[in-house]
């Protein structure tokens, strides 16, 4: 469909547009590739002042090996394959895999297929061109210097798998607390008119503004002091919540609970009344009506939210930092043992290697679900 005549931009203006556009990218994507690049080099090459040796990785080759073209080849093929099977087919999955239950139980197993699915590929791919390699001599040769070994020595040597099961745990309990109260409180006021909803949204926005370092400062005394104030009902058994996931849980459900329930309302409020009332006609209670008319159409809405509550529970340092033990610290907070007195380059490329494992589960998450949050946004946007 061609752009009616009035509307159509003109080439000075689209011009400018792509460019700054274009610009505005590449500033945005440059320190995520370089941290990319850094964390496969030995430090001689990832701190070295000439950027062709920080991308090329002479050092890194001759000491280490490397990546050939044919290694590069396939792997952006996989990639492309990949992103274009999710993109189309993964939303295929989530009816069979979900078995009755809600959509969110199904977009979790297919996820999880999928993850398996790439791994399996890659287990199948390494040792086909393990093959090849042996039988056409050269055409393996690197070209690029690549070293897995700062990985390992953070998921292996370090443990940060640890720190890794504990932003999961932390993560997914902030986030199923925040949307299931914040999608009941959300449709609830999006149905009422009262005054009394009205100033409940406006207190909702006035602890979302709070900084967090206030909230933090007043749950600490209570944490620190939580077995002496739940002994009385819990006996000499009381646990100390200070330093256990829970405590960060429930913090970081205050601080999100507010903006989940703001944009969940705006969502519910682009869904007509009607569909509550027809519903109840055919016989639905509040609740049924909420559960099997509404909330299927407000999946997009719910996912978007969701991806929010996900990305200030995975990307949160203060909370974590100051209610959290060592043993039970997340990833974020964790990257920051890598930075003492003693700090060596090698520590240094190992805390960039542990800055792109944090990054590549956010990348892959919007990957998948970019059409969700698309079609989210664009609900929200229409009506607040």
């Amino acid at each position: 469909m061609s752009t009616p005549r009035a509307l159509r931009q003109s080439i000075g203006l689209r011009a400018g547009s792509a460019t700054f556009l274009t610009f505005w990218c590449i500033l945005a994507a440059f320190p995520l590739f370089w941290i990319l690049v850094m964390s496969f080099k030995l430090p001689v090459d990832a701190l070295a002042s000439n950027p062709v040796d920080v991308v090329f990785g002479p050092s890194t080759r001759e000491e280490r090996s490397g990546i050939s073209l044919l290694d590069i080849v396939v792997f952006i093929g996989l990639f492309w394959l990949g992103y274009r099977i999710a993109a189309r087919h993964l939303s295929a999955l989530v009816p069979m895999l979900s078995f009755g239950a809600p959509a969110v139980l199904g977009w979790l197993l297919a996820v999880i297929v999928f993850a398996i699915g790439v791994l399996l590929t890659l287990l199948f791919v390494l040792p086909v061109l393990s093959t090849i390699y042996n039988l056409i001599p050269g055409l393996g040769a690197p070209i690029i210097g690549a070293t897995t070994e700062h990985y390992a020595a953070v998921w292996v040597d370090n443990e940060f798998y640890r720190n890794f099961l504990n932003s999961l745990m932390v993560t997914a309990g902030g986030v199923t607390i925040s949307l299931t109260v914040g999608t009941l409180a959300g449709y609830g006021l999006a149905r009422s008119g009262s005054n009394l909803a009205f100033w409940l949204l406006i207190l909702a926005l006035v602890v979302r503004a709070l900084p967090h370092s206030v909230l933090v400062t007043g749950y600490l005394p209570v944490f620190i002091n939580s077995a002496e104030i739940l002994k009385p009902i819990l006996g000499e058994s009381a646990p100390t919540l200070y330093g256990q996931p829970l405590a960060v849980i429930l913090v970081l459900v205050s601080i999100n609970q507010p903006f989940t329930i703001w944009m969940l309302r705006s969502f519910f409020q682009n869904i007509p009344q009607e569909l509550d009332e027809a519903a109840r006609v055919d016989g639905c209670g509040h609740f049924e009506a909420f559960w099997r008319v509404i909330m299927p159409v407000m999946w997009p809405g719910v996912i978007t939210t969701g991806l929010f509550s996900f990305l200030l529970a995975y990307n949160d340092y203060l909370v974590t930092a100051l209610l959290l033990d060592a043993q039970n610290m997340t990833m974020v907070p964790a990257i920051t043992q890598y930075f003492n007195r003693e700090t060596t380059t090698t520590d240094q490329i190992e805390a960039v290697a542990a800055a792109v494992s944090i990054t590549a589960p956010l990348f892959l998450l919007v990957m998948i679900f970019q059409r969700q949050i698309v079609s989210g946004l664009t609900a929200g946007a229409v009506k607040g």
